[in-house]
């Protein structure tokens, strides 16, 4: 609540010169009221209430959030999952008992044969379920390596940093770096810059491998999309790419996801996305195509090379966001700009290499 005390001649007329006088408000010449527009009168004082934004009360939570009912889409996929399972098992009874119907060696034959697929299943569910956990870890460390930063808490950064070295120990390509990391943290430095010397000296090979990983895969999109004759083969030779380009890049940078892993490490790279506007990325794409000229200097064919050649990088900066364990502090990281030139200069290459094969 804020009080005023509007002067008492007209609203249009000069300003009021009363000077600030102090006043209770328990005063019976004092007035409360919340009409801006009503004039003191010679006896009274008016404070005019304006009630804020935050004064407002608000609903209660529960007001904007859905109703939970029942979920008949899991019972679904239970039931149905359930129905499978009993009916795989029920004919792997059927044909092993079958089996030794036949002769005994057959129905034993069968039973190990059972047992190592058994041990196969347990196997890929104990993988998947280690790299869903891998891959939160990273989420975590990026998290709190970002608060660290931020916040420049010496204590915190070398703790996590200290689990940075460990998801990395098995690395040999990181030893150097973990080396000179480790010798950064038994001095006294600001939890900062601790994040900005892992970056330069543990996360910087493993920064410009994947830059060359980008650039490769965003050149095989721009080539394919030149050379093939149909829409399709552009299309599954882009989805392709981009999500192999996403499993080498968390494959990089420690996260080794399963199947179940990978298909939520890509649904953050598309969530990623989204919130930068990489989607819409098209437009100034477009924009920058035509404002370097490549419009006119290359073939319509080859120009749409480049444009999926530089959506592709665009999704690999984002991977790179998402799987790099410690966010970009020292440095704004990979922009599509770097990848633009080497581009241009590829597809013209690949167009005069042609234009003399003709």
């Amino acid at each position: 609540m804020t009080g005023t005390i509007p002067p008492s001649g007209p609203a249009s007329g000069p300003p009021s010169t009363r000077k600030p006088a102090a006043f209770r408000l328990d005063d019976s010449k004092v007035r409360l009221t919340d009409d801006e527009t009503r004039k003191p009168s010679a006896n009274e004082t008016l404070i005019t209430e304006t009630l804020l934004e935050e004064d407002v009360p608000r609903l209660p939570r529960e007001a904007s959030t859905p109703r939970t009912g029942f979920n008949f889409g899991k019972w679904l996929t239970i039931g149905l999952g359930g129905l499978a399972s009993l009916a795989v098992g029920l004919a792997v009874d059927s044909l092993i008992r079958d089996l030794f119907a036949r002769t005994d060696w057959l129905g034993w034959l069968g039973i190990a044969l059972a047992a190592l697929a058994a041990l196969g299943l347990l196997g890929l569910v104990f993988r998947e379920i280690a790299g869903v956990l891998r891959l939160g870890r990273i989420d975590h460390l990026r998290e709190r390596l970002a608060t660290a930063a931020e916040a420049d808490d010496a204590r915190a950064a070398t703790a996590t940093l200290k689990e940075l070295l460990a998801l990395y120990a098995d690395r040999p390509e990181t030893a150097q770096g973990r080396k000179i990391l480790a010798g950064h943290m038994r001095e006294v430095i600001d939890g900062a810059d601790l994040v900005k010397l892992a970056e330069r000296d543990l996360l910087a090979p493993l920064d410009q491998e994947a830059r060359r990983i980008v650039m490769n895969s965003a050149k095989r999109v721009s080539v394919v999309t030149a050379v093939s004759p149909r829409a399709l083969v552009d299309l599954l030779a882009v989805l392709f790419e981009n999500l192999r380009t996403i499993r080498r890049l968390s494959a990089l940078y420690g996260g080794r996801p399963g199947t179940l892993g990978f298909l939520r490490l890509a649904k953050h790279v598309m969530a990623h996305l989204a919130v930068t506007g990489g989607m819409a990325a098209g437009d100034s794409l477009a924009s920058q195509v035509l404002g370097h000229g490549i419009a006119a200097r290359l073939s319509a064919r080859l120009g749409e090379g480049v444009v999926n050649g530089l959506l592709t990088a665009r999704i690999g900066i984002a991977a790179i966001a998402v799987c790099r364990p410690s966010p970009f502090i020292a440095t704004n990281g990979p922009t599509v700009s770097e990848f633009m030139g080497e581009l241009v200069s590829s597809s013209e290459k690949a167009e005069r290499e042609g234009s003399t094969d003709a």
